[in-house]
């Protein structure tokens, strides 16, 4: 899918947070979100320059506009439109409320947006809308899926593992599956922001969890994809064996290789749950810090990884969330404690050769 980017020079992803403004109070928002905009929010004339650096990395750059709830600014249309016109590939991941309206679909998909990325947390209305801390949003994102629909838009299913909601995986898979959506996206806790409240599944349910998510993608039609938990690509490769030697070699995407994040002020970070800002896009160049700022350099080394991912032989195909290793603690390099794989004792049990 992504084999031919070289991720030092350019991400997979860039993510542009509009504002924190939003409607809702979910339980794991990395945002904090609050019920207004921030002040010293990013112009309009500030993104399209954003937009413009983006578009410095190549043509087709994904760009995936997210927040807090991005339809919280009344620009977000005249961005996609903006983005779209500069070659790049505009994404957006709004909240489940009554600004996700219709027309605002239908004037999002005019103006060339390429996906609409929705959470759903829980299998039923009752589960989602006591995650998400807002009664009718269940029912607000499933208005937003149909509209979504009837303007050919394609959907994007995100979800967030924790304790809370790791029992309603196997009901929001069916969900996914009748709304038609093309990607589900799963997401491992990461405890920042209000998500600190939350607890986290232990490694060893998370690796049940990543094994039963590669035989949904065997049998699913939509794709499965792993946020802040890369270890599912080692899963992958493990369970493929000696079959595809391919699967080893491959990069995972992961903080400030293959990802970069903007917030709404403008700071550059390895990705939003990893806070630790590389510059300013009012500043600095976009570019020039994904590619040169130590931050990012040190965080697409495989050899600087530590612990047990610096063991790890899986290390360049996953090489653990470091945006949990940073929460845990406050080292970006340290090996991630959601993993169960012990490089160690495979080593050990590994055959001779010959």
């Amino acid at each position: 899918m992504f084999g031919d980017i070289d991720f030092d020079e350019r991400p997979l992803v860039l993510i542009w947070e509009l504002t924190q403004a939003c409607e809702l109070a979910c339980k794991h928002c990395r945002a904090d979100a609050q019920p207004r905009r921030h002040p010293d929010e990013l112009t309009t004339t500030e993104g399209k320059a954003l937009l413009d650096e983006a578009r410095q990395f190549g043509e087709g750059q994904l760009v995936v506009l997210s927040g807090g709830d991005p339809l919280a600014r009344d620009d977000v249309v005249e961005l996609v439109d903006y983005g779209t016109d500069r070659g790049l590939q505009m994404t957006l991941t709004p909240s489940g409320t009554t600004s996700l309206t219709a027309d605002a679909l239908a004037d999002l998909e005019a103006a060339g947006l390429r996906r609409l990325a929705l959470s759903i947390d829980g299998g039923s209305e009752t589960a989602h809308d006591g995650f998400r801390g807002e009664d009718g949003s269940f029912e607000a994102t499933l208005r937003a899926v149909e509209a979504a629909r009837e303007q050919g838009i394609p959907l994007q299913v995100n979800t967030t593992v924790c304790a809370e909601t790791v029992e309603q995986l196997p009901a929001i898979r069916d969900l996914v599956a009748d709304l038609g959506a093309v990607l589900w996206s799963v997401f491992f806790l990461v405890p920042v922001g209000r998500g600190r409240v939350l607890t986290p599944i232990t490694s060893e349910r998370a690796e049940r969890v990543m094994e039963w998510l590669h035989d949904v993608a065997d049998e699913a039609r939509f794709g499965v994809k792993t946020t802040e938990a890369p270890h599912y690509r080692r899963v992958a490769a493990q369970r493929a064996g000696g079959e595809d030697d391919g699967l080893r070699r491959r990069r995972g995407v992961r903080a400030g290789k293959g990802f970069a994040f903007v917030s709404h002020t403008g700071e550059i970070y390895p990705s939003g749950f990893l806070p630790e800002s590389a510059g300013n896009v009012r500043e600095a160049s976009l570019v020039d810090v994904y590619r040169d700022a130590d931050l990012f350099e040190a965080l697409r080394d495989d050899d600087a990884l530590q612990g047990d991912c610096g063991a790890c032989e899986f290390r360049t195909v996953c090489g653990g969330s470091r945006s949990r290793a940073y929460a845990h603690t406050g080292d970006a390099l340290a090996e991630d404690p959601l993993c169960a794989y012990d490089p160690q004792s495979a080593s050990e049990q590994a055959p001779a050769d010959d």
